[in-house]
């Protein structure tokens, strides 16, 4: 793996993602945001106004930047050209931390599909991300963070469930990883499992960044389903398992995500507060 080139570590704080209803009062004004996550395809135009209005802020603000395209989960490895675009925005934005989703969107065609589909935790798919991690670490010039997934369906094959094959991928890659604990208590109650289960064995050490997030609860006739929707405030649960997660890593950045039915500024920075209130308590126990 090349050596990580990432500037410095974001700070133990709350950060919030920067969607695009927000920009004109980031601009106009400072904000109490410790940092902000962008998602890197928003910005892979060499220019325009999008791309200046970002370079403004880098200057102000800790960045991440969190991939969504990459498809690491893929057999049929990366796309060359997509590596390209993104490394030379990471080169231009210099962020502190970039990251990829535990996810594949490509089909053998070479189409890609609006969605982070899950992959089967097989020795084979293991070979394939690891490949993939490899390339990509190797292309991108940094360290990568691998995002593990919410998902809806237990594949009938595994070798290792989620915990033990995202050890797997940071034993053998040497990438980081980056825990959405929204996504851990989505899964688990999908499978009617127990959310703080995974913790004991997680790679927590790998851990560099933290997302939380809203979800849908959605209703059938056999019982509920729960969708990592990034719609809604962070339910109690999960602030919960935050809780419990920074009790055992210790102080780390946290993002609030909130992607669809976006909400005014002060809303955000409110829920960006609460999660440095739970920081504080990590602080607290730490010292």
């Amino acid at each position: 793996m090349t050596e990580a080139r990432n500037r410095a570590a974001l700070p133990a704080r709350a950060g919030i993602g920067l969607r695009h209803p927000h920009l004109p009062e980031f601009l106009a004004a400072p904000q109490p945001a410790a940092w902000l996550e962008v998602h890197s395809e928003n910005y892979l135009a060499p220019s325009g106004p999008r791309v200046a209005a970002l370079e403004r802020l880098r200057g102000d603000y800790p960045l991440s930047c969190h991939g969504v395209g990459l498809s690491l989960g893929s057999a049929e490895g990366l796309d060359r050209a997509h590596l390209a675009r993104l490394r030379a925005l990471y080169d231009r934005l210099e962020p502190e931390l970039v990251s990829e989703h535990l996810a594949w969107s490509k089909a053998p065609d070479g189409v890609f599909l609006a969605d982070l589909l899950p992959l089967p935790y097989i020795r084979e798919a293991l070979c394939a991300v690891v490949a993939n991690v490899d390339l990509a670490q190797e292309s991108l010039g940094r360290r990568l963070l691998v995002e593990n997934p919410s998902t809806y369906l237990r594949f009938r094959e595994a070798d290792w469930d989620e915990a033990g094959f995202l050890t797997e991928l940071v034993r053998r890659t040497g990438c980081g990883l980056l825990l959405d604990v929204n996504n851990l208590y989505v899964s688990a109650m999908n499978h009617g499992t127990d959310p703080l289960a995974p913790l004991d064995r997680l790679p927590l050490a790998a851990v560099e960044e933290i997302h939380v997030a809203g979800h849908a609860r959605v209703a059938f006739s056999t019982g509920e389903l729960l969708i990592d929707d990034h719609g809604s405030a962070v339910a109690d649960p999960v602030w919960a398992l935050l809780a419990a997660t920074l009790a055992r890593t210790g102080p780390k950045p946290v993002l609030v995500e909130w992607d669809t039915n976006i909400p005014a500024l002060p809303v955000l920075l409110g829920e960006a507060e609460r999660a440095d209130a739970y920081l504080r308590e990590a602080n607290r126990a730490a010292g």
